[in-house]
């Protein structure tokens, strides 16, 4: 129990700072959203600590804005494999004389028959029976058809079309509007074509990860540098997921919108992604105390950049040093707010001793 004795001014304002020190200290320390400035700045076997000025900047700075491209993909239409779930229509034509004919003769438009590979990957037509078609061209299943009916009939005419594909078709899933396949019969596509046909993506185009799988290679695109120019054609059968990108930074300590945030653009500069989170708290913030925490690769020691905003220079060095993903910006608190933050409650004690000093 703590006893109180209000019998001089100093006593009282010894007792009001006594008091302070408990209140202030049930937590064991201060409250803060991460280190101090100076705990920041020791020497750190930890971390590299840069001082960002003209000499040290160039290592961060970003890369120039890419050129336009000016060229234009123009795909070619490959060759078509078949595969299970294909279907097919096909014509056949006889050449002998009508009536006596198995089909129907050319003049007269053929006959006419539409028939699905099955799971097993094969075609059965009358007279032809089943013959196994998967990875044949629609040449090749034409000459299996004239194969198989010589001798049946004479000089037989044989035309086979894909009239509704999977073996031609391109696979679009994951973050765009209306997902699904599409074919690739009535033209070839290119990339862009196929996220075109599904509605394009659901987010910004930097924040947008493109993969390409087509059987035999993986390809990675960031949205953005499809429509800057990297567009390629795609082959039949290949499947283009859309998901999000890890394109984020965390903002901590004295700015106005704390927390996981969206890069701004591909190419963020740190002083963009200030701006994104509304820029410093003037009230308590340390301009000379912005850090941005990096972890460049798990072989090497992270980094940790700091930049004096007092600096007018500063501005500039911000517009120019590169954000990458999973950066955290931190802004520490100014020293007087620290101060303040051990003041407060000391005031309030006194007022409160002084109150309870009145009435005794």
């Amino acid at each position: 129990m703590i006893k109180l004795l209000v019998a001089s001014p100093l006593r009282n304002l010894s007792a009001s700072f006594l008091v302070a020190a408990i209140v202030s200290g049930c937590g064991g320390t201060l409250s803060g959203a991460g280190p101090y400035k100076g705990d920041i700045e020791k020497e750190n076997v930890n971390y590299n600590l840069v001082d960002i000025s003209a000499r040290t900047i160039a290592p961060y700075m970003r890369a120039p804005e890419r050129a336009p491209v000016s060229t234009i993909v123009k795909p070619s239409l490959g060759g078509v494999r078949l595969m299970p779930g294909d279907n097919l229509k096909v014509l056949i034509a006889d050449t002998a004389p009508e009536g006596s004919a198995l089909f129907a003769p050319l003049a007269t438009g053929g006959t006419q028959l539409t028939a699905r590979i099955d799971e097993q990957g094969m075609l059965s037509l009358p007279y032809v029976g089943r013959q196994f078609v998967v990875g044949m061209t629609l040449n090749q299943v034409e000459q299996v058809i004239k194969r198989q009916l010589k001798g049946i009939t004479t000089d037989v005419q044989a035309h086979v079309e894909l009239v509704g594909d999977l073996s031609g078709s391109v696979l679009v899933a994951g973050a765009v509007k209306s997902p699904g396949r599409f074919t690739t019969l009535e033209a070839p596509l290119t990339l862009l074509d196929a996220i075109n046909q599904a509605g394009g993506p659901v987010m910004e185009p930097h924040l947008v990860n493109v993969t390409v799988r087509n059987g035999n290679s993986v390809q990675q695109f960031n949205y953005e540098e499809i429509l800057a120019g990297k567009n390629i054609p795609l082959r039949p059968n290949s499947e283009v997921v859309v998901d999000r990108a890890r394109q984020r930074f965390v903002a901590m300590g004295a700015v106005n919108e704390p927390g996981l945030k969206d890069l701004p653009s591909q190419n963020t500069s740190l002083l963009d992604a200030l701006g994104a989170v509304g820029g410093l708290r003037e009230g308590n913030a340390n301009a000379e105390g912005v850090f941005v925490f990096r972890m460049e690769s798990p072989n090497t020691k992270p980094t940790v950049l700091r930049l004096n905003m007092r600096d007018p220079a500063a501005i500039f060095y911000a517009r120019q040093i590169v954000m990458k993903p999973d950066d955290t910006i931190y802004v520490t608190n100014a020293a007087v707010y620290e101060w303040q933050k051990i003041i407060s409650p000391v005031v309030q004690t006194m007022i409160l001793g002084r109150s309870v000093g009145a009435y005794q």
